[in-house]
């Protein structure tokens, strides 16, 4: 029991001191090894840490480095060359006052859809937003919950396709593709975002007599000749559509052609190509992207090598946050009291495990505030489960990496999650006026249409 408590005080210790702001590059490995000596081996813990934690560690950003470090890079372009802020200007302009919420929604998930990370599009989107809610006189307040329903839940997890990691690390552990469970991600995916729209144009309505306030801070100074330097919104939509096209052209026909028996062989570890054809293809996909934003805007970016700098080093903090998570996540997986976490979890529901993946991954993102960290720990500690509990019972592995996907994106927001306190910072609001929403159209309604995903299958297709 010492052991379980062990595991229990390490990952509450991780959800406090990460709120507190300690990074999780520090915390990892320090609250790991507390577990394992409260867990009685630390006699092992030297060795735990190198063969286990460190060893997962790398072998995560081995396999995903390539991604954060060309999604990074892709981001820092599009945001430097002015085609992230044309996108969502044109989407929110074209829209208008009538539609405010809804253009705010859809440029921001166009973005997120594409790859741009959902602190670019957080940046880019917010002094457009901002200055549409003050023209229609709508309450600042709620311009960073329509900003966060756009960049951190429908687009960033349920729909197929998306070129986010939360989509790409479920493909290694079930054998499926980013595409995953079309049907599935799509309606769910929608219901999200159009419930979610509905919640926002709501509490607007309801203190629409509040207008937009004065004195806020952040207030953004829009150019008024920013338009004519932006690119229009062809030449700012081809990279986005680069990689949403040429990804889904690689990953279903293309590279599944090519020969790869090669990799049958003890050079390269005997890999199953299949486990590779995500990676690759987004790779591939992001590489040509980067170039198409260089080509098309060689002029508009001041310096393409200090944008480049700037993406790379950028890359370094995500990689590596969410490594140490994963090297956690082996870590009290090794531990011999995890068995009894691992019992206790599968048998939430012992023959379906969409059940209790879903309720696994919602805390450990939760605990963590990181929907890429509760997704890795859960699959690092109980991916092969899940896998085998989908054969036993038939259940079909595309639902288990959507799912797992959704779920990533629930209980990661709540109010000491990096995303939420960033984005909060950028509009000048704190918590307590805007948090509340937030958290309802990236909390509340994402778990609760998570859950009738799971209810809706578990009833009529398991």
């Amino acid at each position: 029991m010492l052991g379980v408590f062990g595991i229990l005080l390490s990952l509450g210790l991780l959800m406090y001191l990460a709120y507190r702001g300690i990074s999780v590059i520090i915390l990892a490995p320090i609250l790991a090894m507390l577990a394992v000596v409260l867990a009685g081996e630390g006699s092992q813990m030297l060795g735990i840490y190198t063969q286990v934690f460190m060893v997962k560690l790398g072998g995560f950003a081995i396999k995903y480095f390539p991604i954060f470090l060309l999604g990074a890079i892709f981001g820092k372009l599009m945001e430097d060359s002015g085609s992230a802020k044309s996108i969502a200007q044109t989407i929110i302009n074209k829209l208008g006052q009538h539609h405010s919420v809804f253009a705010i929604v859809a440029s921001c998930g166009l973005l997120t859809y594409g790859g741009v990370s959902v602190f670019v599009v957080a940046f880019a989107v917010y002094p457009l937003a901002a200055a549409l809610f003050k023209e229609a006189d709508m309450p600042k307040r709620f311009v960073p919950a329509a900003i966060a329903l756009g960049a951190f839940t429908f687009s960033m997890t349920a729909l197929p396709g998306t070129s986010q990691i939360h989509n790409i690390i479920p493909t290694s552990y079930f054998g499926t593709d980013m595409y995953a469970a079309p049907v599935v991600g799509l309606v769910a995916g929608f219901a999200i975002m159009f419930t979610g729209i509905w919640w926002i144009n709501r509490r607007v309505n309801e203190f629409k007599a509040e207008g937009y306030g004065s004195n806020h801070k952040m207030e953004p100074v829009i150019d008024p000749d920013l338009e004519q330097r932006l690119p229009n919104l062809w030449v700012a939509l081809i990279p986005v559509l680069i990689v949403v096209l040429s990804n889904f052209v690689l990953q279903k026909y293309v590279i599944p052609g090519w020969n790869t028996g090669y990799l049958n062989s003890e050079k390269f570890g005997y890999i199953n190509p299949d486990k590779l054809i995500s990676i690759w293809s987004m790779i591939m996909a992001l590489i040509m992207a980067v170039l198409s934003v260089i080509a098309l805007n060689w002029r508009r970016i001041r310096n393409v090598n200090t944008s480049l700098t700037k993406g790379a080093i950028g890359s370094m903090l995500p990689t590596f946050n969410t490594a140490s998570e994963v090297g956690y996540g082996a870590t009290i997986a090794s531990l011999a009291a995890f068995t009894l976490v691992k019992d206790a979890v599968v048998n939430i529901s012992p023959n379906n495990p969409l059940i209790s993946e879903v309720v696994a991954v919602n805390v450990l993102a939760g605990i963590t505030g990181s929907a890429s960290g509760g997704l890795t720990i859960a699959l690092e500690a109980l991916g092969s489960t899940y896998a085998q509990m989908a054969t036993q019972f038939g259940i079909n592995p595309e639902w288990m990496h959507r799912l797992a996907s959704m779920a990533s994106g629930g209980f990661d927001s709540l109010p000491h999650n990096g995303a939420v306190i960033t984005l909060l910072t950028i509009c000048g609001l704190t918590h307590k006026t805007s948090y509340k929403d937030i958290a309802m159209v990236s909390l509340a309604i994402p778990v609760t249409i998570t859950a009738l995903t799971v209810a809706v299958l578990s009833v009529f297709f398991v």
